[in-house]
């Protein structure tokens, strides 16, 4: 028996936990770069761990656990990408996408060696990474994770991916290729700082303000005269600040009609947020409206990608802000 194997193989289900648990949120954020789903991620980390679990003794002690268990969950998203494949909106619009919680990412080992690094960490977890990713073919855009997120060699991939050097290699060609139609050409056109800067800070500020006082003209002197905006599940993509602006005037926003606002900042996929909840004219409560993650570039928000209230649960927020007389 290889020595991995003596390892894992004779370990009660307790302590093989203990061996696969500290990959946990790794392999959540992996999974989410995949499948773009915050709860489909989920699931199948859970997955993850029971495959391992019935395979345990297939580990031969060629790569580390880290590196099986990332064998293990790429394979399964890939099974799962190619029994239920999904094809991006006419308009390009990803409807499956979901936020990712900062407060979550922090928990990622920190295996980060420069400046550069933690920003090529960031803006791979960005929601225009993580769309434009969506797009590419299931086997491309896990051998660009693999190769240009996790580091990993080309040897490594095809050994993860159970194919070949050259087969990876010309999967990555073409990722690399469909990833240059849905990123900006100018990479430092999409790329954040490591954290947010004042101004950045003092935008978000006034984002919430204005929000909380359904101040329309306050919002659109934020806006950019070109931003985007879209509601993932819902299909469509709204693109110009009149645009845009109008559509949350049609849908009764600054009427009164829809309710009264209370919001906070959060963060998610590196990106400033705010998370609101509504309570509606005769209600006793305040209930989760949804949490809105903004990409602001040069002091104005160029992309608005609103997110309805039922992600609310993976984000860390005030107890006040959904408690019965939260809203103001």
């Amino acid at each position: 028996m290889s020595p991995i194997t003596d390892d894992l193989a004779p370990l009660a289900e307790q302590a093989f936990g203990a061996r696969v648990e500290p990959h946990r949120r790794e392999l959540h954020v992996h999974c989410y770069r995949l499948l773009g789903s915050f709860e489909e991620a989920e699931d199948f980390v859970q997955e993850v761990f029971l495959r391992a679990w019935h395979r345990r003794e297939t580990y031969e002690g060629r790569a580390s656990v880290r590196a099986w268990l990332y064998r293990i969950a790429t394979n399964a998203c890939l099974d799962a990408l190619d029994k239920r494949p999904r094809r991006p909106g006419a308009n390009g619009e990803v409807t499956w996408l979901q936020p990712y919680p900062d407060e979550l990412l922090e928990q990622l080992p920190d295996l980060r060696e420069g400046p550069e690094d933690v920003a090529l960490a960031k803006e791979t977890i960005e929601l225009s990474f993580i769309a434009a990713i969506q797009h590419l073919a299931p086997l491309p855009r896990a051998v660009l994770v693999l190769r240009d997120v996790l580091g990993c060699s080309a040897k490594e991939t095809a050994r993860l991916l159970e194919t070949t050097v050259a087969s990876a290699n010309s999967a990555l060609q073409r990722a690399r290729a469909g990833l240059r139609k849905g990123l900006p050409e100018d990479r430092e056109a999409w790329r954040h700082a490591a954290e947010p800067d004042t101004a950045e800070q003092e935008l978000l500020a006034r984002y919430v303000e204005c929000s909380e006082r359904a101040d329309v003209e306050g919002l659109a002197a934020l806006l950019h005269e070109d931003v985007r905006f879209s509601m993932p599940p819902t299909p469509g993509v709204w693109t110009g600040r009149s645009t845009v602006v109008q559509g949350w005037i049609d849908g009764g926003f600054g009427s009164g009609v829809s309710g009264s606002l209370r919001c906070v900042p959060a963060l998610a996929n590196g990106q400033p947020a705010v998370a609101g909840c509504v309570r509606k004219p005769g209600d006793a409560a305040c209930v989760p409206l949804a949490i809105v993650v903004l990409r602001v570039q040069d002091e104005v928000v160029t992309e608005i990608v609103t997110f309805d209230g039922a992600v609310f649960e993976y984000f860390d927020l005030p107890a006040t802000l959904g408690a019965e007389g939260g809203a103001r």
